[in-house]
C-alpha cells in the first residue's frame, strides 16, 4: 500500500494550484481540479489532512441515488475531523496545524479521502477534549438537532426551565444530541 509521507502545495504562474506528494520515494503532482478543485484559489477554502470521518444515514443514501459525472468518482462521506495542512489566500480564521471538526458540503467532494478541501466558514476549531474520532462522530447530527429544535420548532432557550420535550422515535444520533 502507497504512503504519503510528505505533502507540499504550491502555486504555479497561472495562479493553479499544484500539490506534490513523496510516495514511497517517488514525487507525483497531481493537479487540483479533480482532487482539490481549483475553487481552493478563490474562496475562503483549507486543505483538511481527515483524521476520522463518520458515517451517516445520508451517506448510504446518496449512495444509492447519485450516480457521479461520466467519467468521474464520486467521494461521499459528511462529517470529518482533521488538521489543516494548507489555506487559500482568502482565509482568515484557520492557519495551518489548527485542529478542525465539520460536516462537509453535498455540493463539493466528501471527507472520505485522506485530504479535502472545505470552505473556512463552515468548519470550526476541535475542541480540545474530544479525539478526532469522537468529534467527527458530531457535526451532522449536532447540526441537524439544533435546527430542529431552534428553526423548525422554534424552541426559546431558558424560556420554561421545567419543561421537556418528548421526541418519538428518537433513539438514532439526531434523537440523543436533541
Amino acid at each position: 500500500m502507497e504512503r504519503i509521507i510528505k505533502f507540499r502545495g504550491k502555486r504555479k504562474d497561472n495562479g493553479e494550484w499544484v500539490y506534490g506528494f513523496l510516495v514511497r520515494g517517488v514525487n507525483s503532482y497531481i493537479i487540483t481540479q479533480h482532487l482539490f478543485e481549483s475553487a481552493f484559489v478563490t474562496l475562503p477554502n483549507v486543505l483538511v489532512a481527515v483524521q476520522a470521518v463518520s458515517v451517516n444515514p445520508v451517506d448510504c443514501k446518496i449512495r444509492t441515488r447519485v450516480s457521479p459525472e461520466q467519467g468521474q468518482v464520486k467521494v461521499l462521506g459528511w462529517d470529518a475531523a482533521g488538521e489543516v495542512v494548507d489555506v487559500g489566500p482568502e482565509v482568515e480564521h484557520f492557519k495551518v496545524g489548527d485542529q478542525v471538526w465539520y460536516a462537509g458540503d453535498l455540493t463539493k467532494a466528501g471527507t472520505n479521502a485522506e485530504f479535502h478541501v472545505v470552505d473556512e466558514r463552515i468548519i470550526s476549531l476541535k475542541p480540545q477534549n474530544l479525539s478526532f474520532a469522537e468529534a467527527a462522530a458530531l457535526p451532522l447530527t449536532s447540526i441537524t438537532a439544533w435546527e430542529m429544535l431552534f428553526d423548525r420548532l422554534q424552541v426559546q432557550q431558558h424560556d420554561h426551565p421545567q419543561e421537556s420535550i418528548l421526541i418519538i422515535g428518537g433513539a438514532g444520533g439526531v434523537g440523543s444530541m436533541a
